[in-house]
């Protein structure tokens, strides 16, 4: 009997101590794709199953198969994809980057894997624009950081910033801007999805074509691998499929033939497009927005109260630096801290995931704020309740706990509630760093739908119910408080 106990217990041993054989799954690298999600046909969700999908997200997934990679995709902003990728967010950015002397010097960039032409999008009939030209002096919309608002700038062009081709389109539609500089295919898809008559191809940008690539950091293994992949994936025909399957031509060679969109991914009504968006603008809501919210404010709550101690302290240095921090807090965008919080701080060895880099700086500046709503509570609260307290044999923290931060917060909750409802609507930013809220989850759908108006005032009803809600959970509170309130 003690034999085979001995035998377990070495058994036991051994499973603890040896780990298990990892699976091929596990011994995969894990390569983190940056992508827009909203740049159709290239990277895209799917209408039926909100999956991402495109011909640049089959191609790193053809790529990933023959390197060996297991795939994370991370969506963001195209403005903001480079500093994701400088930052170390992610691996490697998948969305059509054009090549130009900038990145080529910046960046480590792949073997071309598409081929394509700029062209200049004016709106229907307007003759003053006929060619890359007549841009001189005229308005165009285009993602500040692409190449195409390099060329237009180049001809002239004052450019609007926008995130996607679709945004630049309705503007075009508008008459706010004057013209867009963009890539063939993704303009051919545009007109052929939305059956749009109102804006048209003016001419070509330029007599050379431009070459896609994936990009990565500088001296990244990865850059290798991929180019080896792409390669083999030319030879072997397994580009000319996808490319024939989006584009009815190979685009992935340099003369493989105009591209057809003429089919289209077929229009939506946009009842069909509400009913689509609906669940997953709840998810992002339930899973993202609220919890977002909830954590930042607890967490800025309790940091603006401890500033607001500091600031009414006797002690100037605790003073000093609380003050500091308020008027630097007050003093820079919330974007501007997102961006610091997110892309800054991984320099200098902090590096923070998506949510909790969101929490860090939504709770600093709800802090900032909140902080002199504090103070102000708590100074309105007489002087003499302070002495009586210590009459009584009080002590300072003793004080405020049980006399009077009661009493201060019945008027602190107002404008408490003012910073919960804004913050509430700040954590719509929070797209810019990685993460995919409700507001984020309209601007997918809108960039592949163009149902602007419908999606953004479904996005802004949502918002307002949750306001609404906490509105009246205010003054639920504010009748509780009432009765620390001393005659």
């Amino acid at each position: 009997m003690r034999q085979v106990i001995r035998g377990a217990v070495l058994l036991l041993l051994l499973l603890i101590v040896v780990p298990a054989p990892a699976t091929a799954q596990q011994q995969q690298a894990v390569v983190r794709v940056g992508t827009e999600g909203t740049y159709p046909p290239f990277s895209f969700h799917d209408p039926q199953t909100s999956e991402l999908t495109g011909y640049d997200i089959e191609v790193i997934k053809a790529i990933a198969t023959k390197a060996g990679w297991r795939l994370e995709f991370v969506e963001t902003q195209w403005d903001a994809i480079f500093p994701a990728l400088d930052s170390g967010r992610i691996d490697l950015i998948a969305n059509q980057v054009s090549v130009n002397d900038e990145r080529q010097a910046k960046y480590g960039l792949s073997n071309p894997y598409t081929y394509s032409r700029g062209v200049v999008v004016r709106r229907a009939g307007d003759d003053r624009i006929k060619s890359l030209a007549d841009l001189n002096g005229k308005t165009t919309a285009q993602s500040s950081t692409s190449n195409w608002a390099k060329v237009a700038r180049d001809a002239g062009a004052r450019v609007e910033a926008v995130e996607g081709f679709a945004q630049a389109a309705a503007l075009l539609q508008q008459g706010r801007v004057d013209a867009i500089v963009n890539d063939n295919i993704a303009v051919l898809d545009y007109l052929a999805t939305t059956g749009s008559k109102d804006v048209e191809i003016a001419g070509d940008a330029g007599s050379s074509g431009s070459r896609q690539v994936l990009a990565f950091r500088k001296n990244d293994a990865l850059q290798v691998q991929a180019n080896q992949a792409i390669d083999a994936l030319k030879a072997d025909g397994t580009l000319r499929g996808i490319s024939e399957k989006y584009f009815k031509a190979d685009v992935s060679r340099e003369d493989g033939g105009a591209a057809d969109l003429s089919a289209g991914r077929g229009p939506r009504s946009t009842w069909d497009v509400l009913l689509g968006t609906a669940w997953p603008m709840f998810v992002g809501l339930v899973k993202v927005t609220i919890p977002l919210t909830a954590l930042s404010f607890a967490i800025g709550l309790i940091l603006a109260l401890l500033v607001a101690l500091a600031r009414i302290s006797p002690y100037r240095v605790l003073s000093g630096l609380a003050r500091g921090f308020i008027s630097i807090i007050r003093g820079t965008p919330l974007l501007l801290q997102l961006f610091i919080v997110f892309y800054g701080l991984p320099q200098i060895g902090l590096k923070f995931p998506p949510f909790t880099a969101a929490v860090v700086a939504f709770s600093l500046n709800v802090a900032g704020y909140a902080a002199e709503v504090v103070r102000s509570a708590i100074l309105s609260v007489p002087r003499g309740q302070f002495e009586a307290a210590s009459t009584i044999g009080l002590g300072y923290s003793q004080t405020l706990r049980r006399i009077v931060l009661p009493q201060a917060a019945r008027t602190a909750v107002p404008p408490l509630s003012n910073t919960l409802l804004s913050l509430l609507k700040d954590t719509s930013l929070g797209s810019v760093v990685l993460l995919t809220e409700l507001f984020r989850e309209s601007q997918l759908a809108a960039a592949e739908s163009n149902e602007f108006l419908a999606l953004y005032s479904f996005a802004g009803l949502y918002y307002w119910v949750i306001c609404v809600a906490l509105s009246a959970a205010q003054k639920r509170l504010e009748t509780r408080l009432n009765r620390y309130v001393i005659a």
